[in-house]
């Protein structure tokens, strides 16, 4: 059994290291994103706040952004977060790319404009969601964090049941014993933290995330949820309302639905300040993000701010004609599946308890890379010098002799179909293999 658990473990490695040592550095640079951002970015992102002054309206910062870039569409708006940070407009180009627009809120000055996703912190993420390499990259993603859950559960095995193998290499070889004992007592550390992140990042994936939505549908649940409070047919999802919406609109409330203005136009017109207003008036913090109507019968959403504390996520649509709340949508309005799902989000991205969720990711992330290095310096030590083999433990499952572990097995095939597919590809693989006593000494494969 630990030879078989530890063959599984190693070859887990080989798909899990790379996929998460990619997944922990972009992790760390996202984390630390509020900090990075504005040191690289400093002209544009922070402003001189002069004593006394009193900042201009949102609609006339948007005027100067209007007439700075004249073919661009306005988006949103984001208020500052503090008197020493500038306004956020992202805009839309003729081309369709999204461009944030920076605004000094004491002059109405437009400082400059970035594209958010060639930034490191927009081009981590988009290394974190799928390697920038579309649906093949967030297969290979889902594939190494399917393995890692094998991984990690043989890891824990192969902790506990290797105690007398680490005395007995600490009387051998004491600098292999201390290499070993510390990829151990780090797996400790990072084996549960490991299976946390897993769970609660499969939901962005495209084949289990999409798999179990359409099951939870099924089910009369969702990840996400309708917009229950809109009182108009709605036209459009939050999501498709602002493009790059990852770290604006909550991730339960992508998917929800944005009404219809059906005040009188000829009443009058509310401006983005209107909705700030109306938003603070319902409870909404700051700083707020305001979604603007996408054409005259549009709304504008306001979207409360809800940085460390999921169950505070809540939108409010207001008319554009004569201000008033159309309708609002919060963490109340979600299922149970979706509220779980926030939290488990909020966890995943080490913002959920503030400055100790920070820190204790930060921890696991550079406990991540330390395993990750490792693992490949424990197997280049024992690897084989010239047998011509690449140094895997020989075992085999021992399925058969324990019913147990074979159901576990095949329930974690079916539960994660990427990891079932795979399994399958290996089993079929190896059977093959053993036909040649060439391969069955370089995979160390038992007969």
């Amino acid at each position: 059994m630990f030879r078989a658990f530890w063959r599984w473990h190693f070859y887990a490695s080989i798909v899990v290291i790379p996929t998460v040592l990619v997944l922990a550095v972009t992790g760390l640079v996202y984390l630390f994103r509020f900090q990075i951002e504005p040191m690289l970015h400093h002209d544009l992102l922070r402003v001189s706040a002069p004593a006394g002054a009193t900042p201009v309206t949102y609609d006339e910062q948007l005027t100067a952004v209007q007439q700075a870039r004249p073919g661009d569409t306005v988006v949103s708006l984001t208020e500052p977060a503090a008197p020493d940070q500038s306004t956020r407009v992202t805009v839309s180009t003729p081309d369709d790319a999204t461009r944030d627009v920076f605004v000094d809120p004491y002059t109405g000055r437009v400082l400059g404009a970035l594209d958010p996703d060639s930034t490191i912190s927009g081009t981590a993420v988009r290394i974190h969601a799928n390697l920038m390499a579309g649906p093949v990259g967030d297969f290979v993603l889902e594939l190494g964090a399917c393995w890692a859950i094998v991984m990690a559960l043989t890891g824990y095995y192969l902790f506990f049941r290797g105690r007398r193998a680490r005395r007995r290499l600490r009387r051998k070889d004491p600098a292999a014993a201390r290499l070993r004992s510390g990829h151990a007592w780090t797996g400790l550390f990072i084996g549960a933290g490991l299976l946390l992140l897993v769970v609660s990042g499969l939901p962005w994936t495209g084949i289990w995330g999409a798999q179990t939505q359409k099951l939870a549908t099924a089910g009369g649940t969702s990840f996400w949820s309708d917009d229950h409070g809109a009182l108009s047919s709605p036209t459009s999802t939050l999501d498709e309302s602002l493009p790059h919406s990852h770290g604006v609109v909550p991730w339960a409330q992508e998917k929800s639905g944005v009404p219809r203005s059906t005040g009188d136009p000829e009443r009058s017109v509310a401006t983005v300040d209107t909705a700030v207003l109306v938003g603070g008036r319902e409870g909404l913090a700051h700083p707020m993000t305001v979604v603007l109507p996408g054409d005259d019968t549009g709304v504008f959403s306001t979207i409360g701010y809800a940085f460390n504390d999921p169950s505070a996520e809540r939108t409010v649509h207001v008319d554009r004609y004569g201000g008033t709340v159309v309708s609002q949508y919060g963490y109340d309005d979600y299922s149970a599946l979706a509220k779980t799902v926030s939290h488990g989000i909020a966890l995943h991205e080490g913002r959920h308890f503030g400055t100790l969720n920070m820190v204790l990711t930060t921890a696991f992330c550079l406990a991540v890379i330390a395993s990750c290095i490792t693992g490949p310096l424990m197997w280049w030590r024992r690897r084989p010098k010239r047998s011509g083999s690449i140094g895997a433990p020989r075992g085999r499952m021992p399925v058969v002799a324990t019913p147990a572990l074979g159901v576990a097995l095949v329930l974690l095939c079916l539960a994660l179909p990427v990891f079932g597919a795979s399994v399958v590809v290996a089993l079929v693989a190896e059977k093959v293999l053993r036909r040649s006593a060439r391969a069955r000494h370089l995979f160390a494969i038992a007969r």
